[in-house]
């Protein structure tokens, strides 16, 4: 079951999940929509898939933010329309996908969820086939959606997608660039350039912004969260890795760096 949708902007919407409270957008345009991001497996992106053909029937274009499995596993569930991407997230996940399903079915075996595990142990690896480099402007139905890397930071292929609206200013799919409700996470990160790539997304901020899991925020949270992060790129660059806001993340970002 999920949360439904949420409209944040004249023909924008969000869908809340609450498996790993990840966001979904949706952008309507006339006689076309843009789906943002699909899901972990073909079942989570079936039933997001049902959800916008309950807000629309108009064929549908596709944008990954990036490569981890929880926003781009459900791939195929909308193929053979286009899929967008920035040009490395292709590879990321044409080189670490069978590496994420492993890692995902094991968590999913270990807390029983047998099911979970089958579905996501069958999905089929479906990169972006349509790649951007540094800026993309798509057509949605006569909606004008940008594309955007801004840098490295919670991946080195982080891809924000920006809708200019008439009436609630500029909605940002920031996908985990931004994170609501839990800490950044730092797996394959660059935290180092995390701050300044928020910088350049705070710029952009003039309307809401959608992390890729959590609430709906606002251009205030990106500069704060910009803030914590120059705190922990601080704390690495002192040797004092269990200060900042997040120790863990921070003590293990040390302990794996070149000696």
């Amino acid at each position: 079951m999920t949360t439904g949708w949420q409209e944040v902007a004249d023909g924008v919407l969000v869908r809340r999940h609450p498996g790993l409270d990840l966001n979904c957008g949706l952008v309507v345009g006339d006689g076309a929509c843009l789906v943002v991001d699909t899901r972990s497996d073909l079942g989570e992106a079936a039933d997001l898939a049902a959800a916008v053909r309950a807000v629309t029937t108009q064929p549908w274009t596709v944008v990954n933010t990036h490569a981890h499995y929880d926003h781009c596993f459900g791939n195929a569930a909308f193929r053979p329309a286009p899929i967008w991407g920035s040009r490395r997230s292709a590879a990321v996940l044409r080189d670490t996908g069978e590496r994420q399903r492993s890692d995902r079915v094991a968590e999913l075996r270990a807390t029983g969820d047998a099911e979970g595990a089958a579905r996501v142990a069958a999905v089929p690896l479906d990169p972006p086939d349509r790649l951007v480099d540094d800026i993309a402007v798509l057509d949605v139905g006569g909606r004008e959606v940008v594309l955007r890397f801004l840098g490295r930071g919670h991946t080195d292929h982080d891809l924000v997608v920006e809708v200019e609206t008439e009436r609630d200013g500029t909605v940002l799919f920031a996908g985990d660039l931004v994170e609501e409700g839990a800490p950044s996470a730092f797996e394959d990160a660059w935290p180092a350039e995390w701050p300044a790539t928020l910088g350049r997304l705070h710029a952009l901020a003039r309307g809401p912004v959608v992390p890729g899991h959590g609430a709906v925020v606002d251009a205030a949270y990106v500069g704060a969260q910009r803030a914590e992060l120059l705190a922990v790129v601080a704390a690495l660059r002192q040797g004092r890795p269990e200060t900042g806001p997040y120790p863990e993340a921070t003590m293990r970002i040390a302990a794996s760096r070149p000696g």
